[in-house]
């Protein structure tokens, strides 16, 4: 099989098209393309007038070694890699001491999914409930201004992924196609095709819970235990060997192979495992606001008369600025066509975060406007990070009138320096609610300093972006984990045997599909561990 990248056809061009343009890009007669799939595609649309469909094409063709050699100087004509998923063990019976697995968001799923394909029979432990139990409770929130410290957005089944625009790609490096098999768990879960070949997939909230509580049936049924409600309170540790963990009600589970696949808002875990002397270290993560557009706005802007095709869908946006104080600013988790939902685990913090459903047909585009910051700016040792998150996270509690309201401006007030009073164009769609008020305090004077610049840079990249009306909602201090949970070239902990730190929560992962790579890793590691016992 030959692999095209670059294949470029004009964004109006019928698909029908597509069979003569890989014969042309090959010089084969059309009947020498025996069958050819779409691996993937994208679209350029950096002169809005002349947008154009860029694909990769996997086609198998009557004489590939002539046709290889004929383009052996090319690099858009290659072989086709092999990108099936092959399982590094397989069990006839499960261990007699079963791996476990703690958190069952996206790198928990994975890792679960692939030790049970592997006959490992592992035990899931899952501090939240299952999603259908989880939704009603953020509701709860969102409706009804109800906090459920261990059912939120952050906390159950499916992680924090669930409740976000379910973006499926990834800029991580993955020379083993990891990414592929995750993706194609996902489309046998009933997440839609199109997923495996459009370049930048998302599923959307709705699909992502039918999708996990699929997975989990699967898990199940290949013997492994998932346990909903169970929290990871201590873990017993023998000599630097992991012996086991310690849940809630007080069980203690026997094991030697502990995943800990945590989100990035287990701050009550991270404790425990700081004062079990687990090894970690602060790191960077970013802080702002998030900020709403009309999504009719964002389309006219990117993508001028084709804006509203149907291959191109609600437009989204990539955004940096150097601002002068050496900050940089940029765009992160961009919803096109969502809404910015209340995504706090603590009572008396205000956190947000975006969510987009499959279809992105809401009113409103919204996206983080972030800088990075540093152990720098929270000196104090690895958990430093959170004491710096809660600090603003409380504050924007105080400033949204403690009831889990968020704080807002319009972008136009907040370039002015001047307390918003009342809403122009555009309605904001955080719930359970806004209170408009001044955002310069609600946020380190450097970070307000350098989004306040960023916001008119932004104009003259995408035109319409500092709209006066545009919405400013605070905060967004969960960008990533503030914290790492170092490992070694064997995924274990630098100081503790046994213990595989994964995922978004340990640092090693920044979304959906990063964290699920990073579950088939660990699972990977954990079946090397075992190998010498497997018969």
């Amino acid at each position: 099989m030959i692999r095209i990248t670059e294949l470029r056809l004009p964004l109006e061009q019928a698909a029908e098209a597509l069979p003569a343009a890989i014969a042309e890009r090959l010089g084969i007669a059309p009947t020498g393309l025996l069958d050819f799939t779409i691996f993937k595609r994208g679209y350029d649309a950096r002169k809005r007038d002349a947008i154009v469909l860029v694909y990769t094409i996997d086609a198998t063709v009557a004489d590939e070694a002539a046709i290889l050699a004929k383009f052996s100087q090319d690099q858009h004509v290659n072989p086709a890699p092999d990108t099936r998923y092959r399982f590094v063990a397989q069990l006839h019976e499960p261990p007699a001491v079963r791996p476990v697995v703690v958190g069952f968001g996206p790198c928990g799923i994975m890792a679960g999914l692939v030790l049970a394909q592997m006959g490992f029979c592992p035990i899931i432990l899952e501090r939240g409930k299952k999603v259908r139990e989880r939704t009603k409770d953020t509701w709860g929130l969102w409706r009804k201004h109800q906090l459920n410290p261990e059912s939120n957005v952050q906390f159950g089944e499916g992680g924090a992924g669930t409740f976000s625009d379910g973006k499926l790609y990834s800029q991580i490096k993955d020379p083993k196609h990891y990414g592929r098999k995750v993706l194609a768990e996902f489309v046998k879960a009933g997440a839609p095709e199109e997923i495996l070949y459009v370049s930048k997939p998302h599923i959307g909230t709705f699909r992502l819970v039918k999708m996990v509580e699929n997975i989990r049936a699967d898990i199940e049924s290949l013997g492994g235990e998932i346990r909903f409600q169970q929290q990871v309170v201590d873990v017993l540790v023998e000599n630097g060997q992991m012996r086991g963990v310690v849940l809630a009600d007080g069980e203690q589970i026997r094991t030697e192979h502990v995943i800990l696949a945590l989100g990035h808002s287990a701050r009550d875990t991270f404790q425990m495992l700081f004062e079990r002397g687990v090894f970690m270290e602060p790191k960077p993560f970013s802080v702002g606001f998030r900020i709403e557009h009309p999504q009719s706005l964002i389309d006219q802007a990117r993508f001028g008369q084709y804006a509203g095709n149907k291959l191109l869908g609600a437009a989204d946006y990539k955004l940096v600025h150097h601002a002068g104080n050496g900050r940089s600013v940029y765009s992160f988790c961009m919803c096109p066509g969502g809404q910015v939902v209340a995504a706090t685990s603590e009572p008396g913090r205000v956190v947000t975060n975006g969510m987009s459903q499959y279809s992105r047909a809401e009113r409103n585009a919204n996206a983080g406007i972030v800088i990075g910051v540093s152990p720098q700016d929270y000196p104090g040792g690895p958990l430093a990070g959170i004491a710096f998150q809660r600090q603003w996270e409380s504050r924007a509690f105080e400033l949204g009138g403690e009831n889990y309201n968020a704080p807002a401006q319009l972008a136009g007030d907040f370039i002015k320096g001047i307390r918003s009073t009342q809403l122009g164009t555009v309605e904001p769609s955080y719930q359970p609610g806004v209170r408009l008020t001044d955002l310069s305090a609600a946020l380190p004077a450097y970070v307000v300093e350098a989004i306040r610049e960023a916001l008119p840079a932004f104009e003259r990249q995408l035109k319409g972006f500092s709209l006066y009306d545009a919405v400013l909602t605070g905060v967004e201090t969960r960008t990533s984990s503030p914290l790492r949970i170092t490992r070694g070239q064997d995924l274990q902990s630098l100081n503790v045997q046994g213990l595989y730190p994964a995922g978004e929560g340990a640092g090693y992962a920044g979304g959906i599909l990063s964290a699920g790579v990073d579950g088939v890793r660990a699972a990977e590691a954990v079946a090397a561990a075992y190998k010498p016992r497997i018969p």
